[in-house]
């Protein structure tokens, strides 16, 4: 399958911001076209977990956000939650796939049910109703049945949820490396190409080393 050209990204309001950033970090890098929506939520997350402003203005983040990780003219764009004219509001410009991450339970539950009252649900219908990849990255602990539930009707339109679970058998040396592991599922499912860490399993398949005559 060729990898994808252009990803809609959305911050919402749980906590694991590092991880939402990580993942536009590496969308750029693949020289991906990044359309970003990020709730108000997500902007006091962004305070308290990393000591970080998220500017209000979709112009001012789109030129911040870009210094901050290389992004070329024109590979980055920032959108208003109210910004209908957006690419992302409209099946007709809809992108190639889309990641929530984090994903609020507040989120979830509005996209469960259909309710697109701002561009983050618009964006996230669309892509059911387009049938395009949907990656919701939830972020709670314990989950209640409602939560369970709204992820199962979910998994049912076609999303995939995909919970920031990290595992260990990478032996990861700090909390950049457990981000990464997160972060590598994630891309995996908006196929795009990475190399943040090994694969279970890559060393039984290894090529062989060539002998020298």
């Amino acid at each position: 399958m060729a990898s994808t050209g252009t990803i809609t990204l959305a911050f919402t309001g749980a906590s694991g911001l590092p991880y939402g950033l990580r993942v536009l970090e590496c969308l750029l890098a693949a020289e991906k076209r990044v359309y970003l929506i990020y709730s108000s939520a997500a902007q006091i997350v962004a305070k308290q977990e990393l000591d970080m402003i998220l500017p209000s203005q979709p112009a001012a983040a789109s030129a911040e956000l870009a210094e901050r990780f290389h992004a070329k003219p024109g590979q980055l764009f920032v959108f208003g939650r109210e910004d209908w004219f957006a690419p992302v509001a409209s099946g007709s410009n809809v992108a190639d796939a889309m990641a929530v991450c984090p994903c609020s339970m507040g989120t979830l539950g509005a996209l469960a049910a259909g309710l697109a009252s701002n561009l983050i649900g618009r964006a996230a219908d669309v892509m059911l109703k387009e049938r395009r990849p949907l990656v919701l990255v939830p972020r709670e602990t314990p989950l209640s049945t409602i939560h369970l539930e709204n992820m199962l009707r979910l998994s049912r339109a076609g999303a995939v949820i995909l919970p920031p679970s990290p595992g260990f058998y990478g032996r990861p040396h700090d909390i950049s490396d457990l981000i990464d592991f997160v972060v590598a599922r994630i891309l995996d499912h908006l196929d795009v190409p990475h190399r943040l860490g090994p694969r279970w399993g890559d060393e039984r398949v290894a090529p062989p080393l060539v002998q020298r005559t």
